[in-house]
């Protein structure tokens, strides 16, 4: 069977075979072969491969190979001194035709991308694994804020039971005042009640006493109407009784002038005289009596009643004065009362504001409190979920990461043996087929160290099925290392000198 895993060419100027030919036989390469219970092999191509110098000790090219059979296998190196039968195939005598391969610029820059593909990856690996340390360091610190909050928020609880203790007393002793306002207020309404009952019973008195003032001022306006027309009564007996002497007066002119011209004085006994003086006089003083007594009777009562008018008028004007003055005392004090009554409902409404206020924040406060701690303790419980996972990624992370540095240190011995190896320089070797061994199974070819075959992983494998495979690679670059024949010279003028035969190895192993 032909394995392209292990099959490894490498050549030097114009007719040597890039590293293209790891992948299989192809046209122009050269491949070594292993079948079960047969050995090694290595045959030709149409082009490239094995040629008459290189038996000869051929001095441009150079080819070796290894693969794995059933029940065999080994690295390509190069042959001991302790070989002594060696068959020579005559086949390989014949000229050889050489062309340049056309791919291998193309396979040549694929490998390229891979290695930077390869180095992308294990950048970003670590650019990874950087950033997933600075959020750990991030989340402990996160964590230790959160517990170290946790704690100075824990006393926060007496200090709210004490804020509401307090709040409570405050309560008690508003309550208290409350109580004792309105008592006050009590007793200030029954006060304003009792004023008011007096001022409705002044405003009474008022009222009887402005009533009897109108009922006495008719009266007064009675007398006076009276007055009025018994001085217009007087007036017109005045002027009658003034009619009256003058026309006696005339009369007793008339009578006295017939009188004087006679010249006959008749003397008559005439027991019937008429006095028209005596009667005048005693008419006169009888309507003077009258008049003078109508006039003192007027004059007295109106002035009595002038007098008694007074003396209401000055009492009721005093009692009104008095009440006005008491009115005035009463609206004062009801206007300071009503103030004081204001005054205490409002502050009576502040306080049960305050109080209600006091309760509600106290609540808010409390609730808020509850919140937060809630809030806290969710926020704890999905940071400590949040840690979990993310110690969870940073263990699988630096699991990864120990994978790749294991992997990395691993390639870094497989290059620095290379190096070394490249450094020591490689002569040519001599392509032929080993014979049996003393058992009669094929012997490793080149002198080297038998090494188990590598293991067959998926692509998609993982790091730790690929650290599996970590214990091959080891053995491999022991095996690489304890190697003593190696030669004393190797071209260093190839393009394709950097892809050693371990190089090549660990490429093909990563990419499986």
């Amino acid at each position: 069977m032909t394995c392209g895993f292990s099959t490894v060419g490498s050549g030097f100027g114009s007719r040597a075979f890039s590293c293209v030919s790891a992948c299989g036989p192809r046209p122009g390469r050269c491949c070594i072969t292993a079948a079960p219970y047969r050995g090694i092999s290595c045959y030709r191509g149409l082009t490239g491969g094995f040629g008459s110098r290189s038996i000869c000790g051929g001095f441009r090219a150079g080819s070796f190979g290894c693969s794995f059979g059933y029940r065999s296998g080994g690295v390509g190196g190069l042959s001991p001194p302790c070989i002594t039968t060696v068959s020579v195939n005559e086949s390989l005598l014949t000229p050889l035709n050489l062309e340049i391969d056309p791919n291998a610029q193309c396979v040549k820059q694929e490998e390229k991308e891979q290695i930077k593909c390869l180095n992308s990856r294990f950048a970003a690996f670590i650019d990874k694994v950087r950033f997933l340390e600075q959020q750990n360091k991030l989340l402990e610190t996160k964590l230790q804020f959160y517990q170290n909050r946790q704690c100075c928020e824990s006393n926060l609880e007496p200090l709210f039971e004490g804020y509401i203790e307090t709040l409570r007393r405050e309560a008690e002793c508003v309550e208290a005042d409350s109580g004792r306002l309105s008592s006050e207020l009590n007793h200030v309404q029954e006060v304003l009640e009792g004023y008011k009952k007096k001022y409705e019973e002044e405003v009474a008195l008022r009222a009887t006493a402005e009533n009897e003032f109108v009922a006495l001022k008719k009266d007064v306006d009675c007398a006076y109407i009276r007055k009025s027309d018994l001085e217009a009564n007087s007036e017109a007996l005045i002027q009658e009784i003034d009619f009256l002497r003058r026309l006696y007066e005339e009369e007793i002119h008339v009578l006295q002038a017939n009188i004087s011209d006679t010249s006959v004085i008749v003397k008559m006994d005439n027991s019937r005289d008429l006095n028209m003086d005596n009667i005048v006089a005693e008419i006169k003083a009888q309507y003077d009596d009258i008049a003078s007594r109508s006039r003192a009777e007027a004059e007295s009562w109106y002035r009595s009643k002038c007098e008694e008018i007074k003396a209401t008028v000055i009492r009721h004007a005093e009692t009104l004065r008095r009440t006005k003055e008491e009115i005035n005392e009463l609206n004062r004090m009801i206007q300071r009362l009503t103030a004081e009554v204001e005054n205490a409902k409002c502050q009576n409404s502040k306080l049960e504001a305050a109080v209600t206020q006091a309760e509600q924040q106290g609540e808010a406060a409390l609730n808020d409190a509850k919140c937060k701690l809630a809030g806290l303790e969710e926020a704890l419980q999905k940071a400590k979920q949040d840690m979990a996972c993310l110690l969870k990624e940073y263990q699988e992370v630096m699991n990864s990461k120990l994978g790749l540095d294991i992997e990395i240190a691993t390639y870094r011995r497989l290059l620095e043996g290379e190096e070394q190896r490249l450094c020591e320089g490689v002569g040519a070797v001599n392509p032929g087929e080993v014979l049996g061994g003393p058992r009669g199974e094929p012997e490793r070819p080149f002198g080297l160290p038998e090494v188990p075959p590598p293991p067959l992983l998926p692509e998609n494998s993982s790091a730790s099925a690929r650290l599996s495979a970590l214990p091959w690679l080891t053995s491999l670059t022991q095996a690489n290392l304890k190697h003593e024949n190696a030669p004393e010279s190797f071209p260093q003028h190839s393009e394709h000198t950097p892809w050693t035969m371990t190089s090549i190895l660990v490429f093909r192993y990563h990419h499986r």
